[in-house]
């Protein structure tokens, strides 16, 4: 399972052939067997293969975290509002406003059931399996921002293809930096709660 060969098949069902699949019209029951098999493969891999224990990294830095955090929100959130507002004003801000409850359920069901998923598939994964075999980081990490992009394909929506491929490079930057899949996952729910309740939520799937 270590072989080069092996590796890249690997790559190519996981983060190329399984997002496409998905674009497809089939029994929905079927596609989340489809994403739940290869989410206990990925496990299963980090666990025996690569033999990761899941632990959270000691001595982080916490406050350069931050503050470049929120450097990067405080442009994320310039630009969106900025967007949405000259899109459709309506929407800004709109869950919030009319449903609080709402809201803190779904950024709390995003955060913990979908982000850190996709950091672990995405980032730990893909960096443990496959970084040794790219000789350039800046290409490493743009084939890992595109397929984060493809992994949205299901949506149809150029915008969002877009966003996830900034957001891919930005999260697979925090993740070279840190090593850590806890940090990049707070940044990743950070993001992706700001969308939500800018009142983007709606083309990225988040009920309204």
């Amino acid at each position: 399972m270590q072989s080069i060969k092996y590796r890249l098949i690997e790559l190519f069902v996981v983060f190329i052939l399984i997002p496409i699949c998905f674009t497809m019209r089939f029994n929905v029951w079927l596609k989340l067997a489809i994403g739940l098999i290869g989410f206990i493969y990925v496990v299963y891999v980090l666990l025996k293969i690569e033999n990761n224990k899941f632990k959270i990294r000691q001595h982080i830095n916490w406050t350069q975290f931050w503050q470049r955090t929120f450097i990067k929100f405080v442009v994320v959130a310039i630009l969106t509002m900025a967007y949405v507002y000259w899109l459709n004003k309506e929407s800004l801000f709109v869950v919030i406003s009319e449903k609080p409850t709402l809201w803190i359920f779904i950024l709390f069901v995003y955060s913990v059931f979908s982000v850190y998923p996709q950091e672990l598939v995405y980032r730990t994964f893909f960096f443990q399996r496959y970084e040794s075999l790219f000789r350039s980081h800046a290409l490493f990490i743009a084939v890992n921002a595109l397929l984060f992009s493809l992994a949205h394909l299901f949506f149809k929506n150029s915008l969002v293809l877009l966003l996830t491929f900034l957001g891919g490079i930005l999260f697979a930057l925090t993740f070279k930096k840190t090593k850590s899949t806890l940090l990049v996952s707070i940044e990743h729910a950070i993001y992706g709660s700001w969308l939500f309740t800018v009142g983007m939520g709606e083309m990225l799937g988040f009920p309204n």
